[in-house]
């Protein structure tokens, strides 16, 4: 299984290979990256409750997975990993939580240490990486709990790539 919070951060453009690991997910589509904070707050506190009450029991750490021109509309997966997949959705807060897989195959992985904020620059970063040629999928993995001084975060960023 991909381990989606190795011990040890990534240094730029390192390759790894991503496995189907089952995701438990709110799924938002065509949003813009203005729409990403009141998402977030809304998708993790319905994520919340069903992690609240034992009803998801997560086997690794928050992530995101952005689909499609980051820097127009896209898709947008916010969850967890979770050892058995759903197989129907649960209602939380007003939204469904959904099963999905992590994508499976080749990527390129970077780990940001710092605020949110510097996001940004941290995937240009890694898309530039030569020879990458990403997949219009990009995944955050929120090691550290969101609380932390944001001087202390660690966001590993996986790029799929085509071969």
């Amino acid at each position: 299984m991909t381990d989606l919070a190795p011990p040890q951060p990534y240094e730029r453009g390192v390759r790894v290979e991503l496995d189907p690991v089952p995701l438990a997910v709110v799924r938002r589509d065509d949003v813009a990256l203005d729409d990403v904070r009141d998402l977030f707050d809304e998708g993790y506190a319905a994520l919340g409750r069903l992690l609240g009450d034992g009803t998801l029991v997560p086997v690794g750490p928050a992530l995101a997975i952005y689909r499609g021109d980051v820097q127009a509309r896209f898709d947008l997966e916010l969850g967890f990993p979770v050892a058995d997949a759903l197989t129907s959705p649960l209602a939380a807060g007003g939204l469904d939580v959904v099963g999905t897989t992590l994508p499976a195959g080749p990527a390129l992985a970077a780990t940001h240490l710092g605020a949110y904020d510097d996001l940004g620059n941290a995937w240009a970063g890694l898309a530039d990486t030569p020879g990458a040629r990403h997949a219009d999928t990009w995944i955050e993995v929120y090691v550290t709990d969101p609380s932390s001084d944001p001087d202390h975060l660690r966001t590993d960023l996986l790029m799929p790539v085509r071969d």
